[in-house]
């Protein structure tokens, strides 16, 4: 089920960028790209500085 939903939420980024009205709109596309990627990086970066402040 979950393979079936990640197929559907797949986005191809260079179509959309070819299709862009304006420069905005392709920064706007890259950062939504990139946004999700930031947000679990920073995530597990706090996670390890908590468990690695409470095994201390």
């Amino acid at each position: 089920m979950h393979l079936f939903i990640a197929t559907l939420q797949k986005v191809n980024i260079e179509e959309k960028i070819q299709n862009a009205p304006d420069k905005g709109y392709e920064i706007g596309v890259y950062i939504g790209g990139m946004l999700p990627f930031v947000v679990l990086v920073a995530l597990a970066y706090l996670m390890f500085k908590y468990h690695k402040k409470r095994n201390q």
